[in-house]
């Protein structure tokens, strides 16, 4: 096979097409949870706090000297990095617990299907044969 050939048999299976649509769908829905948290949480959080912005919050580590810039510790990006964090991870949770929960119903729904008779037992079996010999002997 060629290189191309073995490329498009790899980009043409199923879970590769679905990672891909996962990846763009995923992109968007960062955007989405930023927004939120940028948007929405972030100034709530402001409120409580007296500070402007959260993203803002840093520790100096380290003044500026002449043209050396201060060594900050940014951790009020990093608490809005959280945040983020914490929102798409519960979303993927509860996708993931969505599908697990129709899996497990179309799993259970051929169990319920009427089951059929049980095989007869060799008892049963030898029953009916010895009823046809005795039919086949009676006949004679």
């Amino acid at each position: 096979m060629t290189l191309f050939s073995d490329f498009k048999a790899f980009a043409m299976k199923g879970n590769v097409v679905d990672m891909a649509v996962g990846v763009v769908v995923g992109g968007a829905f960062s955007k989405i949870v930023s927004s939120l948290v940028n948007d929405i949480i972030m100034p709530l959080a402001s409120m409580v706090t007296g500070q402007k912005d959260i993203s803002n919050l840093a520790l100096v580590l380290k003044e500026a000297a002449g043209e050396n810039p201060a060594v900050t510790l940014n951790y009020g990006m990093f608490i809005q990095n959280i945040v983020d964090f914490l929102i798409i991870a519960f979303c993927i949770f509860m996708c993931i617990r969505l599908l697990s929960g129709l899996h497990r119903k179309q799993e259970a729904a051929p169990a319920a299907a009427p089951l059929q008779p049980a095989p007869p037992t060799t008892e049963e079996l030898l029953g009916e044969i010895r009823a046809l010999l005795e039919k086949n002997l009676a006949q004679k």
